[in-house]
């Protein structure tokens, strides 16, 4: 058996040199678009959402705990007419999934719970829009109000979803949904923060 393995990587190194040899340059292009207007986005409430305290004892055991649902509202500012996107990064995303945020962890290596965002009453230069999701990269894209981790996020009219518009002024309430895994098995004898942290960034089109 190992012969045979070293014979098949013999070949393939053999293979390697001849197609180096037969291409003996190739093309590098870099590429890109410096837009002429930027894009700020503003969170209300310096974008923290504060449970205050919670107690161990008011956690189901067994099931999940819901918290109450918060929204901060969050406006896009543009210096002119931009086709721009939004894309939201989870900074604690080994505590999170592909579809939630995380909130860090409990006994060291336990997930202590999830936050969820959505887009609700999206207004483009003081039209009612609507939220659309592209996850391949904004080849395409479809309606949807969850504010995911990763996919690329936009801005449509409500008649037409399958392509974002510009616009200069984007306002959206931003809902957040929290919750905390069942408690059994958690150590609670100490204060847990809930640690939950994303970052939404501005991808312009």
């Amino acid at each position: 058996m190992r012969n045979s393995l070293t014979l098949l990587s013999t070949a393939l190194l053999l293979n390697l040199f001849s197609t180096a040899y037969a291409a003996s340059a190739i093309d590098l292009s870099v590429k890109g678009l410096i837009t002429p207007s930027a894009c700020s986005p503003i969170l209300s409430g310096g974008g923290v959402i504060d449970h205050g305290k919670l107690s161990a004892g008011d956690l189901n055991q067994g099931n999940p705990t819901y918290l109450p649902k918060h929204t901060v509202q969050m406006n896009v500012s543009c210096e002119a007419q931009t086709l721009f996107g939004l894309k939201a990064i989870d900074n604690r995303t080994a505590s999170g999934s592909s579809s939630s945020f995380g909130l860090g962890f409990v006994n060291g290596d336990k997930k202590l719970g999830w936050f969820y965002l959505y887009f609700n009453n999206p207004v483009m230069d003081g039209a009612t829009a609507r939220s659309i999701v592209s996850y391949d990269n904004g080849n395409t894209w479809r309606p949807e109000d969850m504010f995911e981790p990763g996919p690329l996020f936009a801005i449509s009219t409500p008649a037409d979803t399958s392509l974002p518009i510009a616009g200069r002024e984007l306002a959206v309430e931003l809902e957040i949904a929290t919750g905390i895994y069942d408690a059994a098995g958690m150590d609670l004898s100490q204060e847990v923060p809930l640690d939950g942290s994303a970052t939404i960034e501005v991808k312009y089109l």
